[in-house]
């Protein structure tokens, strides 16, 4: 096998530092609503690999049949309702909270692989879902526990990682036919489309947001985008898949302290419990599902 030009155990660190930072650039975009936020991130993100895709990859297109189209868009459609679902959770919810439920999207995969592909169950991948589904629930009883708005948006939350499930299931298909880059460039173009057709049916203001959030904009389309998930791909060809999906497991530990000192919010007994049995639950159905699973079990674009 190549040598890899430096230890890719770096790079999945960086990746998970990198994707980390999500939650907290939408909280610190506060003045723009969830719609304008994801649109934005997917926006820049398209509009900085164009130049790339155009002059590397145009070929491929020749390749998309209607089918892939249809599939593409309704990969897009529900990639686009993530991150609104997700990014509007964190106007109620704290990081810690949000980017933990959300992290679930492994679990609603294989239930996924099992209603439609009728991927089997092991013992211990019910068991582990079991864990970590308790530890959700810790989380969102404490969190009603604290107010009701807090419940709210980690519902939110939950619903955000069922659609980025949806993503990658319906997208599945179209992704083995095309290259990464490229069938990341069609479903994100895609994906903010629909969320412009949004915010205009909705009357969201397209500008009039801070300096600053510009700066948020660009950086979500950045740092958690290409320099998270470009980093796990780019591992992957030196190590294997269940340790990418484990060191993303820890990306809700990365986020929580990132909140706590950027912007001071504090961790509940029930979210470092719930958590933590969240952690441990998604650890152990990783590790007893990656050796037999049929489909690629993979972390939200995005975080």
């Amino acid at each position: 096998m190549e040598k890899p030009p430096f230890n890719p155990y770096i790079a999945i660190v960086i990746g998970v530092l990198s994707v980390s930072t999500a939650a907290v650039f939408v909280k610190l975009a506060d003045a723009a609503p969830a719609s304008i936020i994801a649109n934005y991130r997917l926006l820049f993100a398209v509009l900085l690999m164009t130049p790339y895709v155009l002059l590397k990859n145009r070929h491929e297109f020749s390749k998309i049949t209607q089918r892939d189209w249809l599939l593409a868009s309704i990969s897009g459609l529900f990639l686009a309702l993530h991150f609104i679902l997700w990014f509007e959770s964190l106007n109620f919810t704290s990081v810690a909270s949000s980017v933990v439920l959300v992290t679930l999207q492994p679990i609603f995969a294989f239930l996924g692989t099992y209603l439609f592909f009728k991927e089997r169950f092991t013992v211990g991948a019910v068991l582990s879902m079991m864990i970590a589904i308790t530890g959700s629930v810790v989380i969102s009883w404490g969190d009603f526990q604290i107010s009701g708005q807090a419940f709210y948006g980690d519902m939110l939350a939950l619903l955000g990682a069922v659609m980025v499930t949806g993503y990658f299931l319906v997208g599945q298909h179209v992704r083995k036919r095309l290259s990464l880059m490229t069938y990341t460039f069609l479903v994100y173009g895609i994906s903010s489309l629909t969320l412009i057709l949004y915010n205009l049916l909705t009357q969201q203001p397209f500008v009039g947001y801070p300096s600053d959030h510009w700066v948020i904009f660009l950086a979500l389309a950045i740092i958690p985008t290409f320099f998270g998930h470009t980093m796990f791909n780019w591992a992957l060809k030196w190590v294997s898949t269940s340790t990418i999906s484990m060191s993303i497991v820890f990306e809700p530990v990365g986020a929580s302290i990132l909140a706590y000192f950027i912007l001071n919010e504090t961790i509940s007994w029930s979210q470092w419990l719930g958590g933590t049995i969240v952690i441990l639950g998604l650890s152990l159905f990783i590790f007893s599902t990656s050796h037999k699973s049929k489909v690629k079990i993979t972390h939200k674009v995005d975080t």
